[in-house]
């Protein structure tokens, strides 16, 4: 399809009769979405935003994801009479979580969106949608009491640069806080996965869910819960790391002050297998709560590494069978460009993959794992492992 549009646009000007630009976005926004969003590469008549547009919005399995949320939260059906999403944007997060609820308000202050919107929704099954063409700030006071709002601030500045803290995006939900609290009884808040999330915490009131989502070891996207009636959960919010996988949804669940509580131990010695945490782990970063969990030791305070003797099938992130550890020393070195080709990784060590790949003389690839790394003991070593 590809070369298609690259056709397409160089035979442009025989086609003056014939919007080429609008055929070729639209031919661009299938093939997008034959991977990001296949529900709507299958249904017949979607038309499709520009690409910026289509780039950011969510894909369809973390907006799966976030009806999952919806069901957990509102489990009633007298508590799913109405939603809004303020920032509609290309409808993704609205499409499939709007058919959940009796009514949709779709708020997006870009008209082209919100045509867009009226075209898609009914034909993807959301029919009962009001869509509203006002800024969210504009709009959210006259809001009548919804059962969830969903928002998703955009994450730019005027220049077009990204921006991660909350007061940086547009609309400043801290600022909006109180008033979305008001206007709701579940607040969901899409967030940058580079978000300082203890910083979040600081900032936000009513907070009772983080869920940090990754997919195929990528952190996408965090989604806070607001709730203004759930006073147990706001001063220790229940922290959920989520990794999307081919196998399924890999699922941990924390708290803050758990996470305090943990006891850990370290170990200077690699056991016969090691265990890398997923992505959301590492971003929510509760290292001892997972060294307990699963009777795990710990291989460093700053390695985020963990070793047993026996597999624990269930932990959520990679897990190697140990084959050797090697000092990290000459000696080592020669016996390691033997292999000639391995992934490397490095936790808590002074050299970055390429340095390494370049002393050990190796391609990318292939079925050995090295992690390069440093005990309890100080001691840096290499860990040859195998999947």
């Amino acid at each position: 399809m590809t070369s298609d549009i690259y056709d397409l646009a160089l035979k442009a000007h025989r086609h003056s009769d014939v919007d080429v630009q609008q055929l070729i976005r639209q031919q661009q926004g299938q093939q997008l979405a034959e991977q990001k969003l296949p529900l709507w590469a299958a249904t017949e008549g979607i038309e499709y935003p520009h690409h910026l547009s289509l780039e950011q919005c969510s894909s369809q399995l973390t907006a799966s994801y976030k009806a999952s949320l919806v069901n957990d939260n509102l489990n009633a059906n007298d508590n799913r009479h109405s939603m809004t999403d303020l920032t509609g944007g290309f409808g993704v997060d609205a499409a499939i979580m709007g058919r959940l609820f009796t009514k949709l308000t779709f708020v997006e202050k870009d008209a082209e969106l919100c045509r867009l919107a009226r075209h898609n929704l009914p034909l993807l099954g959301v029919n009962q949608v009001e869509v509203v063409n006002s800024d969210c700030q504009d709009y959210l006071p006259t809001l009548p009491h919804q059962n969830l709002i969903f928002i998703d601030p955009a994450r730019r500045d005027k220049n077009g640069c990204r921006t991660f803290a909350i007061s940086d995006c547009t609309p400043d939900v801290s600022a909006l806080n109180r008033l979305l609290l008001d206007k709701a009884d579940c607040v969901m808040i899409k967030l940058s996965p580079m978000l300082d999330i203890t910083a979040a915490l600081r900032q936000l009131q009513g907070v009772t869910q983080v869920h940090i989502v990754s997919v195929q070891g990528e952190c996408k996207e965090i989604l806070v819960l607001l709730n203004d009636n759930d006073n147990e959960n706001e001063n220790s919010p229940l922290m959920v790391c989520v990794d999307i996988t081919r196998e399924g949804i890999q699922r941990f669940c924390f708290t803050r002050e758990e996470e305090h509580l943990a006891q850990c131990t370290y170990t200077p010695e690699v056991g016969a297998y090691l265990y890398e945490p997923n992505a959301s782990l590492m971003k929510a970063s509760p290292f001892r709560s997972l060294a307990q969990h699963f009777h795990l030791q710990k291989l460093h305070p700053n390695s985020h590494l963990y070793t047993s003797m026996e597999w624990i099938p269930d932990f959520p992130g990679r897990q190697f069978r140990v084959e050797d550890v090697l000092p990290f020393n000459k000696q080592a070195t020669k016996q390691i460009s033997q292999l000639r080709q391995a992934n490397i990784s490095v936790r808590n060590f002074p050299a970055t993959v390429a340095d390494l790949r370049k002393r050990f003389h190796l391609t990318d690839g292939g079925d050995t794992y090295l992690f390069v790394t440093t005990l309890a003991d100080n001691r840096r070593v290499v860990i040859l492992c195998k999947k």
